[in-house]
């Protein structure tokens, strides 16, 4: 059974609490899939070993949710912060990004996971030559005697071959569909462009990831784009997300558009009421939860679609450090998990069976507080 390591509590130093400002409205599984065959409906999820292997559990999940599910849209929610607010959560994503976008790539875009392959294997067989020739050069006495040898060009060339990964220059240049990334500003663009070293045999995402900014004038080419990624949107660009999302999907050829750690309801800028309200049933609502997983101070939150959202709490006595005290076809609150936590450890009694007055009234004040 998959355990979450204490080593992914530290992988992102930091960021702002992640906490949905709404409820998230998710669809039953029977109304989701198009497909039985897909395994793990109403079953738990298992928490990940590893950042990276939460990057790929997400990445399989939405690449899942193309070939069976019934829509195009969705979100991915990472945060293993536990309230620490020393980075943003765009800042926070950066690491956790870099792997989702990676795997997701070699699986929606054609021909990016034959090319990472050729490349694996170009690498391979320039290590076996390089060790090959210079176990028959044997001991070099000096530069000169290395120069002079008639091997020394091809040696030169393995040896490239092997720092870029296998990777060569002229395929750095992608003429074939499009990973579009966007970010909420053009700085934040630019820094990742800088420090994802996009376009150069030294990139950490394939050469099919183009990154752009929701912001300002749209002058790039977006006919060969067939995946969006909206990288943490924030309330503030709402409405430049809408006309990005709208126009290019209207082009047919956008066959998944994803929100990564989305945070466009927000009490400051849409406002409390209908502003929220009308986003929220214009966009929010639509979005099938592929992946979640949050860290609490007690434990863990997560869903891998199609399975349920499943709650964990620390137990040093169960196999992995984590036990399995709840799971739900929907995403709880943040009061009903806390509950769920208080139920499991006695310190509060489960709900009675039906919705009593007091209970009426709670529902409604949730639901007041997650317009």
């Amino acid at each position: 059974m998959i355990r979450l390591c204490a080593s992914i509590l530290s992988i992102i130093a930091a960021s702002s609490a992640f906490t949905p400002s709404i409820q998230i409205k998710t669809h039953r599984h029977q109304t989701l899939l198009k497909s039985s065959q897909l395994a793990g409906i109403g079953q738990p999820t298992e928490l990940p070993d590893s950042l990276e292997d939460a990057a790929q559990q997400a990445a399989k999940c939405c690449d899942d949710l193309v070939k069976f599910g019934d829509r195009n849209r969705c979100r991915v929610d990472f945060d293993t912060s536990v309230g620490d607010e020393t980075y943003t959560t765009l800042k926070s994503s950066l690491t956790f990004g870099v792997e989702f976008i990676k795997s997701l790539s070699y699986a929606l875009i054609p021909g990016a996971q034959q090319l990472k392959q050729d490349q694996m294997m170009r690498d391979i067989q320039a290590k076996a030559e390089l060790t090959q020739l210079e176990g028959e050069i044997g001991p070099i006495e000096s530069e000169e005697e290395l120069r002079n040898n008639p091997n020394f060009e091809r040696i030169n060339q393995l040896q490239q071959i092997v720092a870029n990964s296998g990777v060569m220059e002229e395929e750095t240049k992608w003429n074939g569909p499009i990973f579009r990334v966007y970010f909420p500003d053009e700085g934040s663009a630019a820094l990742a462009r800088r420090d994802w070293k996009i376009n150069t045999v030294e990139a950490l995402v394939p050469p099919c990831v183009s990154l752009s900014s929701v912001g300002g004038v749209q002058a790039h080419d977006t006919t060969r784009d067939v995946v969006n990624l909206f990288f943490c949107p924030k309330a503030s660009e709402a409405e430049f997300v809408e006309d990005i999302l709208y126009k290019t999907e209207a082009g047919g050829n956008i066959v998944l558009s994803v929100f990564l750690n989305p945070n466009l309801v927000d009490m400051g800028v849409t406002g409390f009421g209908m502003a929220g309200r009308m986003l929220r049933e214009r966009l929010l609502d639509d979005l099938a939860v592929s992946y979640y997983l949050r860290t609490l101070q007690w434990g863990a939150l997560t869903r891998a679609w199609p399975s349920d959202f499943s709650v964990w709490q620390e137990d040093e006595n169960s196999d992995g450090g984590y036990r399995l005290i709840k799971s739900l076809d929907n995403l709880p609150s943040n009061p009903e998990v806390e509950d769920i936590y208080d139920i499991e450890n006695g310190l509060m009694n489960a709900p009675k069976d039906g919705p009593g007055f007091l209970n009426a009234l709670g529902d409604f004040v949730n639901g007041m507080t997650r317009l």
